[in-house]
């Protein structure tokens, strides 16, 4: 008996979906697999796209696990796209002029983008947004543009709008509808969507169509004409209006297509010819609809995968008896995370139910938009969530059922998951949409990577992440996560004694069997690269935290040395020790504030926040504040962040210490120490307590004898006064005690654990710390002080460190314009103007005096 042979032509995610779903049956062993690819790279993440202007690379975005062609003998021919199929000799012709013979073909072209017919639309400078080719045109091309145009506002427009704006082009999007998304969103979810797009700075134009592109004498574009006659001015223009099924190979060889497109097919992804399946974006279901979203064309990839092993079975009739997988239909649920804003729509969001009925909750102020629609016997229909989509998870799998509580509390400012628990969702509820994956399928595993591998729930577009890991049980062993039986402490001890300085030394030598070889997770990545961090002086590792591995385990302030704000602007906090500030310093800080257009807020800790900086800006922003002698405030990570003083002796007539001079001395010993939390402080100089040192998670009161020291106290969820630790301290022993406190804390503590929760967890509390570090009674002080001695002396400021690198830089450049001053041409919408004094606010309207 002859090996078949099965052709798949298309090698986007649904194409590889196809060919993993294959392997699962065991096809690829006893059957000869080749791919025509018409790209040249495998498949890849096409719904991560955008995410390559923000340091994705492509081999970062592939869908392929290293060796897996190799081991299952599957040929994929890369950069050579089928061109022709002959049905009645069962053959497909590539580019290459090969012919090659098929028992079954697969058709897995997906689609084009739909360029409207409009004057000027081949010109220089005018691109579509699909592949990472067409990505790295527009990067090329943008590197002389200042405003770019999107034609389309739909998923894929604002992602097109999304990336121009990142490469820091004045960005424009154009949609023919009278909302954004108008396909997936209502009325107030487009208008919640356009006002928090709007406040980014992106200019939005509904309700027009682009009539044509104008172009320079030398043929490239220089604008764009709208319906109601204006002109946008324009370098480039992306065409993102929408795609249409690939079926012209099916049209030429005879098969049957839907009136609009798609080549049809059956229940088993059968075209009108049995030899022949087609999957994806390229195929009209049996119901007559396209589907242009990933997890129905992954549903399709497996129910023709399941046709073909049957078909292939190595036996007549091995096969039989089995229920044959069927696709007659698929949920179009969406999540996404657009411009920063997360926007999600599920079930019948439109409400075309009869007798249906909304219940909404809107709060223009920030940006959030809900709806859910339900039956008049109480059963959820359907809902959209806009600026605020946690409850999407929970959500989605009660659609269909009668939820346990009422709608309104669904959609409060809780959410979903507060007011139910994941235990409210039923064993068959789809957790993962990408995937099909159930509850029931997820709760049968012990830990996130072990879901991951055995049902690949997870690992499609993430929304269901956050629940899963809701739903898997508690490790039981103290483990940090799914990836590691160890505590953060023990790792901290383990990285310590073998000197480790990466991720994956660690994950490979003391991960759980399953995760060895992986990438770890949200959870370990950013606590391991603490701890790396942390111990960098003694270990020998990099001391930056962007430094090769280490870049990919940082949270996202980390990655641009900055605070992400909601409106996908950055803030600048320079260092100001104690609060001491120079004139000379205040006037840079002003002059930077007003040449970069920034908003600027004094502190709690005594220091200046700037806010509104892209991300371009950062490097020339910092580059002033350092040659003015400022370095990082580190508002950015988790670590010290400041210590704050009253003006002490030198000024005040109760003072009975020099408190600026002692936090100007404890934020400059500590700053840049890395630890599982961020990290406040301050001194006051007398026992009025004036810089609330009793708030921090360690302060400082003077005394006429020396000073008293406090730990574990802050201003967080659960607010609590710090415990005086040690009292009357000369200068020495309160540096001596607060560097063992501090490193004991950071050997100790969980991730993300404040001062405050830890001591409370503290086995024996406040005693035993005290007879820790003030008694020495584990003899760790030598080795405690020893290490924070190593911080100290190995301290490097991040950011000059950054200017001084021209690779580290690139980061910040967002791939296109060269450093330099900012271009005048970019407008920038502040999020808030310097507030007037408003004595309306001052007044209790329509009360009553008793």
């Amino acid at each position: 008996m002859s090996t078949p042979t099965i052709v798949v032509v298309g090698h986007g995610m649904v194409g590889q979906r196809f060919l993993e779903a294959l392997a699962d049956h065991g096809v690829t062993g006893r059957a000869r697999v080749v791919v025509f690819c018409e790209e040249s790279r495998p498949a890849y993440d096409r719904v991560g796209l955008t995410s390559y202007f923000s340091g994705r690379t492509p081999d970062k975005l592939s869908l392929v696990e290293d060796g897996f062609m190799e081991r299952n003998g599957i040929e994929l021919r890369l950069g050579d796209p089928a061109t022709g199929i002959d049905r009645a000799a069962r053959t497909v012709t590539s580019r290459s002029g090969g012919v090659l013979p098929y028992d079954t073909l697969v058709l897995a072209t997906g689609s084009y983008p739909f360029v409207p017919p409009v004057p000027g639309r081949d010109a220089p400078g005018c691109f579509v947004y699909r592949t990472i080719d067409d990505l790295l045109a527009i990067e090329e091309y943008a590197r002389g543009a200042r405003t770019g145009v999107v034609v389309g506002g739909g998923l894929l427009g604002l992602e097109a709008a999304g990336a121009l704006s990142g490469i820091g082009l004045d960005t424009h999007i154009v949609e023919f509808a009278p909302r954004l998304m108008p396909v997936q969103i209502d009325e107030g979810g487009g208008a919640a969507l356009l006002r928090t797009i709007s406040s980014m700075g992106l200019t939005v134009h509904t309700g027009v169509g682009t009539q044509q592109v104008t172009t320079r004498a030398d043929g490239a574009v220089d604008g764009a004409v709208l319906s109601d006659g204006s002109t946008l001015g324009t370098d480039l223009v992306v065409f993102s209006a929408g795609v249409r099924p690939r079926d012209q190979l099916a049209r030429e060889c005879g098969l049957a297509v839907g009136e609009r497109g798609g080549v049809t097919v059956d229940g088993q992804c059968r075209t009108s010819d049995p030899a022949v399946f087609a999957i994806g974006e390229c195929a009209q279901a049996s119901d007559g609809r396209v589907y242009g979203l990933v997890a129905p064309g992954y549903e399709m990839a497996e129910t023709a995968a399941a046709a073909v092993a049957t078909a292939h079975a190595t036996r007549p009739g091995a096969a039989a008896g089995a229920e044959p997988m069927s696709f007659s239909g698929a949920d179009l649920s969406t999540k996404l995370k657009l411009l920063g804003v997360d926007v999600a729509s599920f079930g019948d969001a439109h409400g075309h139910t009869d007798g249906a009925l909304d219940v909404v909750y809107s709060d223009s102020r920030s940006g959030v938009y809900k709806k859910l629609v339900v039956s008049s016997g109480g059963e959820l229909l359907g809902g959209i969530l806009v600026g605020d989509a946690d409850a999407y998870a929970m959500l989605r799998p009660l659609t269909g059922t009668v939820p346990p509580v009422a709608p309104e509390q669904l959609i409060a400012p809780a959410g979903a998951a507060v007011v139910l628990g994941p235990s409210a969702l039923p064993d068959d509820a789809v957790v993962c949409n990408c995937h099909n994956v159930t509850k029931a399928a997820v709760t049968a595993c012990a830990t996130l990577p072990e879901v991951k591998r055995c049902t690949k729930a997870g690992t499609g577009c993430g929304s269901c992440v956050k629940l899963i890991g809701q739903l898997l049980p508690e490790t039981g062993d103290g483990g940090l996560c799914g990836c590691f039986p160890h505590s953060r402490s023990e790792l901290y001890e383990i990285a310590r004694t073998l000197g480790t300085t990466s991720f994956g030394a660690l994950l490979d030598s003391h991960g759980r069997e399953q995760a060895r070889g992986g990438d770890g997770c949200e959870i370990c990545k950013p606590a391991v690269g603490s701890v790396l961090a942390s111990l960098a002086p003694v270990t020998g590792a990099s001391g930056y935290v962007l430094d090769g591995e280490q870049a990919a385990l940082q949270d996202t302030n980390d990655h641009f040395l900055a605070n992400l704000q909601r409106n996908g602007s950055y803030s600048v906090v320079p260092r100001i020790p104690g609060g001491e500030v120079t004139p000379e310093k205040l006037i840079v800080i002003g002059e930077v504030a007003r040449d970069f257009n920034l908003y600027t807020k004094i502190t709690g800790g005594q220091r200046i926040d700037l806010f509104g900086a892209r991300v371009e800006q950062l490097p020339l922003i910092w580059t002033r504040l350092v040659d003015a002698g400022f370095e990082s405030g580190h508002a950015y990570g988790k670590a010290l962040r400041t210590v704050k003083s009253c003006v002490g002796q030198t000024w005040c007539r109760y003072g009975v210490q020099d408190s600026v001079r002692m936090a100007i001395g404890l934020e400059l010993r500590y700053r840049g120490l890395r630890a599982p939390h961020k990290l406040k402080s301050a001194v006051s100089g007398c026992a009025r307590e004036c810089a609330e040192a009793q708030s921090k998670d360690f302060g400082v009161i003077a005394t006429a004898s020396g000073w008293n020291l406090y730990v574990g106290g802050n201003g967080g969820a659960s607010p609590r006064h710090a415990d005086l630790l040690a009292q009357d301290l000369s200068d020495a022993e309160l540096v001596r005690l607060t560097d063992r406190f501090l490193m004991f804390y950071i050997r100790t503590a969980d991730r993300l654990e404040r001062t405050a929760a830890w001591l409370e967890r503290l086995d024996g509390g406040l005693e035993h710390l005290r007879d820790v570090v003030v008694r020495d009674s584990l003899g760790l002080c030598d080795e405690l002080e020893a290490l924070m001695a190593a911080h100290v002396s190995g301290y490097r400021d991040e950011w000059a460190e950054t200017l001084g690198d021209p690779e580290r830089l690139r980061r910040f450049v967002s791939f296109v314009n060269a450093p330099g001053a900012p271009d005048p041409t970019i407008a920038f919408v502040p999020e808030r103007d310097q507030i007037k004094p408003d004595l309306a606010l001052l007044t209790l309207e329509g009360t009553t005096t008793r």
